[in-house]
């Protein structure tokens, strides 16, 4: 083939580097922002905050000398006379052989700061001091244990297949196959774990909800009346507690419907979740990107300050750029003044673009910061997109680990996007309403005659809504909240 020369007329979209770092910082969470900005500024010499800056202005400004005024004032003399010394001696080139340090130098004290006190050093035990683990709580407990070499060691194999929730999610088989060149018996590493058992808190190395509260029951005094029936219900009939079945557990344990109460209360005094006492790391807590509040009766979306901090270009490098040097200097000076341009510029475009989307959600769903969740709209991404002139993957971006503070709580932008369901009036309901509906009618069910899914769908169509008894199930699930079944308790 010959080759030949041909021109082309297309249009293609190039990802220019302004726009991959706008899109970058759009889609940034809070804390990572903020780490993506301290980079910024570690790495860029143009670049300082306001704050920064405005504190570097006033230390540059003109002040009065000091020294007159020093020399003025015989109380700064009498201070300067003060100042806190440290008597020193002459210290010899070769100590004696049978003498120590301190038998020459023992009279040398450190001074007393002003701050000095006991609360100073308890502070300071406490700054080292951090909320343990369960597994630090346990160790501990372990190591004041007398146990065996080989105890020793399955123990701390017992411990580390502890989860956070106190269980015991490994076999006996497992933790012994974990100890290959000792090869322990069963009988041996279920004799430590009995032992294990007996930590605190109670319960804890359990291996079901059972036997956990079976632990528990059996460390309570035995002042409590109703501890060896509730004993006897959690060995022997607890399917039956657990599918509320009342007159079948009267009619095995042969007592009073009193008693059967009494027992079934103290069990449910019990903590399922043992290692729940343990506090364990500090939560992380969410860092608003917007408030609302309501002013004057209008709701109004403000941008968190803390969670963006206001950025600019330093004057005194941004004056040493010369325009017609082509120096090696020159020219990286004019590099980082303009990344840190563009970097302005887009973090302003993501705040000015989070604030938009923040105002048309709060906007749409201004229902629901007056009423509750009962109240919430149906909402998609398009919806908000067409409010706002934008694409579809802009909002997917700006909702996604964004938060905003309201009234009703710190809750995520995607909250307030639920799928619809249509009424018989002709309009429609959220997926949120639906949920806080069900969740209100379970709320307020009899004990001992909890709603099947079934009866929640036909008191929502009463109410306009048609929805599936399996749409009502999987509401239910989601909320976490079990069928009616296991919702069944004694009156």
């Amino acid at each position: 083939m010959k080759p030949t020369l041909q021109l082309r007329i297309g249009q293609h979209l190039t990802m220019t580097p302004q726009l991959q770092q706008a899109i970058k910082l759009l889609q940034l969470s809070t804390l990572d922002l903020k780490q993506e900005i301290q980079e910024a500024l570690e790495s860029n010499l143009m670049l300082e905050t306001e704050e920064e800056g405005a504190q570097k202005e006033s230390a540059e400004s003109p002040t009065e000398p000091l020294e007159s005024a020093a020399s003025d004032n015989p109380t700064n003399d009498i201070n300067n006379e003060r100042e806190i010394q440290i008597e020193t001696a002459t210290i010899p080139e070769e100590l004696p052989g049978d003498t120590s340090w301190d038998d020459l130098y023992d009279n040398i004290t450190l001074p007393a700061t002003s701050n000095g006190s006991e609360a100073d050093a308890n502070d300071m035990l406490a700054q080292r001091s951090a909320n343990e683990s369960l597994h630090d709580h346990l160790t501990w407990q372990m190591e004041l244990t007398h146990f065996s070499p080989l105890d020793l060691r399955i123990a701390e194999a017992i411990i580390d297949s502890i989860d956070d929730d106190g269980y015991l999610h490994a076999s006996l088989e497992d933790i012994a196959a974990s100890v290959p060149d000792a090869n322990p018996g069963l009988d041996e590493v279920e004799a430590v774990l009995h032992r294990i058992q007996a930590f605190d808190p109670p319960g804890v190395g359990a291996r079901d909800p059972r036997e956990a509260l079976l632990i528990q029951a059996r460390q309570l005094s035995e002042e409590y009346d109703s501890r060896e029936l509730a004993l006897e219900i959690l060995e022997h009939h607890f399917k039956l507690l657990t599918e509320g079945r009342q007159e079948a557990m009267l009619r095995k344990l042969k007592v009073s419907p009193e008693e059967l109460a009494e027992a079934v209360a103290l069990i449910r005094s019990l903590n399922p979740h043992p290692g729940s006492a343990i506090p364990g790391p500090p939560p992380a807590y969410v860092e608003p990107d917007v408030f609302v509040l309501k002013r004057e009766g209008r709701w109004v979306v403000e941008l968190n300050p803390d969670a963006s901090p206001r950025l600019r270009v330093n004057p005194t490098y941004a004056s040493m750029i010369r325009r017609a040097d082509n120096s090696d200097d020159n020219v990286v000076l004019k590099n980082h003044l303009q990344e840190a341009r563009w970097f302005i510029k887009s973090l302003q475009s993501r705040n000015e673009t989070l604030l938009k989307v923040a105002r048309a959600i709060v906007e749409h769903q201004q229902a629901f910061f007056e009423y509750g969740e009962e109240a919430m709209k149906p909402l998609v991404l398009r919806d908000i997109a067409e409010k706002v002139e934008m694409h579809e993957s802009t909002i997917s971006r700006v909702t996604t680990q964004k938060y905003m503070h309201t009234p009703r709580g710190t809750l995520e932008f995607k909250y307030f996007f639920s799928s619809h369901v249509s009424t018989d009036s002709g309009g429609e309901a959220s997926a949120t309403a639906i949920r806080a509906v069900i969740k209100k009618l379970i709320a307020a069910e009899p004990p001992g005659k909890p709603l099947s899914d079934n009866k929640i769908a036909n008191l929502l169509a009463e109410q306009g809504i048609k929805v599936a008894r399996r749409t009502v199930a999987k509401y239910r699930e989601s909320m976490g909240i079990p069928p009616s079944n296991e919702r069944k308790r004694l009156a």
